[in-house]
């Protein structure tokens, strides 16, 4: 992978403090200053061969950004100011390359546009950052955000994805006309220079303010290939419900320790003191970053029917904590539950290997599980029987969840309910019947014509 310090034509040159080449020697010296921003954005093919490469905009807002970074920071000559991924995403190592620098930015700056949000790249890109800002938050019971959109090609809001459309930012502080047209109309249109250079350096001052206020610490790099998207699928967030088989710190078995427990169910921490936060919280943020909407129950909340079939309602992942077994009216509800056919319920047993506790008791507390849930914790895939089989670190935790996720919702969508439209009238779809309907539903978007000056002036895009 190319990567790049600022835009230029020779592979390996970049943008440095005093404006020239980073040498070998500035860049051993600056191993340890870790870029600002990673900067995410769809790559536009060309319109047909041999045409200008149509990048070229957002590579001048990268030289751009970087040149105001260098200037409102004490970064040394030759560290990075950001990154972009400037290839085709192919290569020996590049998703290696990739992994490493979304684990040790410090802002994560997506550029929105219709394509950008079609792309599967990108969705991964924002995961993989999103994850390690969840951790941080686990970590330090922070609401710390780290990610500073920039409207490339404005997008509808009813457009964005959920993960999108629950960031908190005013983009009318980087003026009206960025609202309307985006950095690619300013900087295409020399009529709108002085809009253009007002906006990039408001996007900088806001990368600087939020690396510097969220600190977010580096963290282990993902597998970028495996990793999901964000973005999930057409339409907007998809419900999820988080249910917590967890006793209270009123209600332990007799010698438990109180440390991970609260006043409620939800309140269960097993993973303390390495997250701050209760789990069900970071799970509900987790899924959150796949494109879901998601809630949170106690399983004392949750109707278990005891005879006739059980319609899904939507998919669920139900957290259990092992010591819960020893109460015996939970024990009997969970054994119920488990005796019924829901496999759109995945179930996932967290425990702490640094929890004394649990591990002197691991055979008794496994072997109790098995004998109550015997079928929820032998189906379904490999990685949902792993998360039964009880997933010891807050890592594995986020390891394993997505993939949990993804087996609970196809399980849904398998065993849903369909019908066709009356009448007999034909579609190309069975639509579903219950909550979910509306949210799995895609929506279309006709992009509307921006008022542009009559002499404004399109730059060449065969020119840098």
């Amino acid at each position: 992978m190319i990567n790049l310090l600022a835009a230029s034509e020779t592979q390996g040159s970049g943008c440095s403090q005093d404006g020239g080449r980073v040498h070998a020697s500035s860049q051993r010296r600056a191993a340890d200053h870790r870029p600002y921003f990673f900067l995410s954005y769809a790559h536009t093919p060309r319109n047909g061969p041999g045409g200008p490469d149509p990048d070229m905009w957002v590579e001048k807002l990268f030289r751009d950004l970087c040149g105001h970074v260098m200037a409102m920071t004490d970064l040394p000559a030759g560290a990075q100011a950001g990154f972009i991924d400037r290839d085709m995403r192919s290569g020996e190592g590049w998703s290696e390359r990739l992994a490493e620098v979304l684990a040790t930015c410090r802002v994560f700056v997506p550029l929105f546009s219709p394509r950008y949000f079609a792309s599967e790249m990108c969705g991964k890109e924002w995961f993989a950052f999103a994850q390690r800002v969840i951790y941080e938050q686990a970590k330090n019971n922070t609401s710390a955000e780290a990610i500073v959109p920039a409207l490339w090609v404005p997008v509808p809001p009813q457009q964005l994805p959920g993960p999108a459309e629950r960031l908190q930012f005013n983009h009318r502080d980087f003026g009206d006309r960025y609202v309307t047209d985006g950095l690619y109309g300013l900087v295409k249109l020399r009529i709108f220079e002085r809009e253009y250079e007002r906006a990039v350096y408001e996007l900088a001052k806001r990368i600087v303010n939020v690396a510097d206020t969220a600190a977010i610490a580096p963290g282990r790099p993902v597998d970028y290939r495996n990793a999901p998207s964000a973005f999930g699928t057409n339409g907007g967030p998809r419900p999820m419900q988080v249910t917590v088989a967890a006793p209270t710190r009123h209600d332990l078995p007799e010698g438990r320790t109180p440390h991970y427990y609260g006043s409620m169910a939800q309140d269960w921490n097993p993973y303390h003191p390495d997250s701050a936060r209760p789990l069900a919280y970071v799970a509900r943020d987790l899924v959150r970053s796949l494109n879901y909407q998601a809630d949170i129950v106690s399983f004392d909340e949750v109707a278990i029917p005891h005879e006739g079939k059980q319609e899904p309602g939507r998919p669920e992942i139900l957290l259990v904590d092992r010591w819960a077994l020893h109460d015996e009216e939970q024990r009997k509800r969970l054994a119920a539950f488990d005796a019924e056919h829901r496999p759109w319920v995945s179930v996932v047993v967290p425990w702490n290997r640094t929890d004394q506790q649990s591990r002197e008791a691991e055979a008794e507390l496994s072997e109790r599980l098995e004998r109550t849930m015997p079928k929820k914790t032998g189906q379904g895939r490999t990685a949902s029987r792993a998360a039964a089989r009880g997933v010891p670190s807050m890592e594995a935790f986020g390891q394993l969840l997505p993939q949990v996720v993804e087996a609970a919702a196809q399980q849904y969508l398998r065993h849903a309910t369909v019908y066709p439209p009356a009448g007999g009238t034909p579609m190309e779809r069975p639509r579903l019947r219950g909550p979910m309907a509306a949210e799995y539903a895609t929506t279309h978007y006709v992009p509307q014509t921006h008022d542009l000056a009559p002499d404004a002036e399109d730059t060449d895009d065969s020119t840098s």
